[in-house]
């Protein structure tokens, strides 16, 4: 009996923690699983917190990279674009407008063009006179109109302005709103390539030649236009803070007519600052008006051997003011713009001439008339 007992015993003890190991065997497995989830869930919001952190994004392919259907080819780089309109904000204008060519021994024909950038309110007054002015001369001038944002021109399609409008931000008189539509105006021309002068209009501006005599004057100059003149008194060194420095020192303020002509290196360099805008932006406001003052002043101190200092554009101040005088219907005549034209004296290419002005300003819309009447006999077109 107790040998039976014995073998009997034996299963009985064995079976026990083998009941007992099948028993654990599962919680193990789901203590595992358990370690496993709780894993992964931590390492992903440590990973969402690393990529709001690092600010990670996950980017689209650019519409700019070629795909394997698409052929590069040279024209698709040196083509203007087929509307001036675009949906770029200002960072992404400037930024895009910057990149220039290092080599300027052009693989193709590249003709010159003169970029005309008319800054307005709104309507162009004496767009029949410029139409006028420029028939006949296509592929040598380009044209860019900047207005407040919510006017809508109406040019018919065979009109010049046509779709040439700009998009565009609020501007306030004397404020940097004013440089900053300059600067949009000048980005959005550098985006043609051929462009390689850019004239500054407004819409009360007149073209006091003909476009040949204008394309010549500005292409043959060593120059380019830019008033930039060091003038004492209230209104010249008066408006210096000395916050400008270190970049900017007393000795190099200066001050110009904020109607320019300049070429494309000046243009690259006025859409590429960084440093004296921020300057200009935050230490020159009124009485400090940062558009006779900002473009004059980071141009002396870098490029003044570039500039003839003085502009292309005639402006009457002898009535005083903080505007100029404004000329209508009563005033135009043949002898009026004869005097504009000639009565002058100045340096052309280091040289003295008479010739000193191919635009002129401020008129009336009620000039148009007999402007058109007499464009042929004095303006030469």
């Amino acid at each position: 009996m107790g040998k039976e007992e014995g073998v009997k015993d034996t299963p009985v003890s064995n079976s026990r923690p083998t009941n007992q190991c099948r028993s654990l065997l599962p919680m193990r497995v789901l203590q595992v699983f358990l370690m496993l989830v709780v894993s992964a869930l931590g390492i992903s919001v440590v990973s969402m917190h690393m990529i709001k952190y690092l600010k990670i994004q996950t980017l689209a392919p650019p519409t700019l990279v070629s795909t394997c259907d698409e052929i590069t080819t040279l024209e698709s780089f040196i083509k203007p674009p087929a509307s001036v309109w675009h949906s770029m904000n200002d960072s992404e204008l400037l930024w895009r407008a910057s990149m220039e060519p290092r080599r300027y021994d052009y693989p193709f024909k590249r003709v010159p063009k003169i970029a005309f950038m008319f800054l307005t309110k709104g309507p162009l007054p004496f767009a029949p006179l410029w139409e006028r002015f420029f028939k006949g001369h296509e592929g040598f001038y380009s044209i860019y109109i900047h207005t407040l944002p919510d006017y809508k021109s109406d040019f018919s399609s065979s009109s010049v302005f046509y779709m040439r409008q700009i998009p565009s931000q609020p501007v306030a008189w004397g404020e940097m709103s004013m440089c900053e539509a300059e600067r949009r105006l000048l980005a959005n021309a550098l985006l043609d390539i051929s462009n390689e002068w850019f004239v500054l209009l407004s819409e009360a501006c007149i073209p006091l030649r003909s476009f040949d005599f204008i394309y010549n004057y500005v292409s043959k100059s060593r120059y380019s236009f830019m008033g930039s003149a060091d003038e004492d008194g209230p209104y010249g060194r008066g408006r210096y803070s000395y916050a400008m420095g270190p970049e900017v020192q007393l000795s190099q303020w200066r001050k110009g007519s904020q109607w320019f002509e300049i070429n494309r290196e000046l243009a690259l360099y006025i859409v590429e600052d960084i440093i004296y805008y921020r300057k200009f932006k935050e230490f020159c406001r009124p009485p400090c008006y940062v558009d006779e003052h900002y473009f004059p002043t980071m141009l002396s101190i870098r490029y003044s051997h570039l500039l003839a200092k003085r502009t292309l554009t005639w402006t009457d101040w002898s009535k005083g003011g903080p505007h100029p005088t404004t000329f209508g219907k009563s005033v135009i005549t043949e002898m009026f713009l004869k005097v504009i034209q000639e009565g002058q004296s100045c340096l052309y290419n280091d040289q003295k001439s008479q010739v000193c002005y191919l635009f002129a300003r401020k008129f009336d819309p009620s000039a148009l008339e007999p402007l058109l009447k007499l464009s042929q006999k004095v303006l030469g077109f």
